[in-house]
């Protein structure tokens, strides 16, 4: 009889109450993947389907406490990295990711809610940037991020987006996904972009507003699948093909009165 592997995965990110981004639907996504989910929080939210109303970091002892609690006793096998509002909240995680090694390190750069709210400060923007991304796997931006990163402006085409894929990879990671659905047009286009690749992956655009916790929900789904996968590429286009599921059936839900979340349970409700 063969039995699966069940591969243990963290999520060190923040909270959202409404359920359909942060940690919560970063679990969703483990579960719903196969994978045993773990979670660290960083912060706390007010938020809700209309966006996010305020922030509460958590310190960075408690934050530190957490992840010790967590690797003294869990084999953790992959990450994924969500919101990190503090500089001393990302200086702990550094420490860390130096310390216990894990093999596969996903970066969801979280910096502004789509309301508008900023989330990261300029300090911890800064340490990201210098210090955290040169350790991480894989960065996965939208395209406001991948300004941000950049000190630049947001791209406006494709050639625009490859260029700048290009640009964060000369801040240490070995691959970047840059995620074009703010583009206009009937399809949604990603980019994988390594060192020796430009890959694009597109998908049909999705006639819904149930699009809250997307870019958390991609970057954990990469984490769930690239134990097995043990391929970025391969990893990203399962996870694609899956979040593509998420947002076709997402109208069968009916969450708050603003953009709501993704149905990541879809094969069994």
């Amino acid at each position: 009889m063969n039995i699966k592997k069940i591969f243990n995965v963290l999520s060190i990110a923040g909270s959202d109450p409404s359920g359909g981004a942060g940690i919560q639907a970063d679990l969703k996504t483990f579960s719903a993947l196969g994978v045993y989910g773990t979670t660290v929080i960083t912060t706390l939210t007010a938020q809700n389907t209309y966006g996010v109303q305020s922030i509460y970091p958590i310190s960075a002892s408690c934050v530190d406490a957490q992840l010790e609690s967590i690797f003294n006793d869990i084999h953790i096998h992959s990450i994924k990295i969500g919101l990190l509002s503090k500089a001393n909240i990302v200086e702990i995680i550094i420490k860390k990711i130096i310390k216990y090694q894990i093999p596969w390190i996903v970066l969801d750069t979280v910096m502004i809610a789509k309301n508008g709210y900023k989330l990261v400060d300029k300090k911890a923007l800064n340490i990201i940037k210098e210090k955290l991304i040169p350790l991480v796997s894989i960065i996965t931006p939208n395209l406001i991020e991948a300004a941000l990163l950049l000190d630049g402006i947001p791209a406006k085409n494709e050639e625009q987006i490859i260029n700048q894929g290009k640009k964060l990879l000369s801040l240490g990671c070995k691959v970047v996904i840059i995620k074009g659905g703010h583009l206009l047009g009937p399809s949604s286009p990603d980019w994988f972009i390594t060192q020796n690749q430009e890959i694009r992956i597109s998908s049909n655009r999705v006639n819904t507003k149930n699009t809250h916790g997307t870019g958390c929900t991609l970057s954990a789904a990469i984490a769930a699948k690239i134990p097995y996968c043990k391929d970025w590429l391969q990893a990203f286009k399962e996870a694609k093909t899956w979040i593509y599921q998420t947002l076709i059936n997402a109208n069968n839900l009916s969450i708050g009165k603003g953009s709501g979340p993704l149905h990541h349970f879809y094969k069994w409700w």
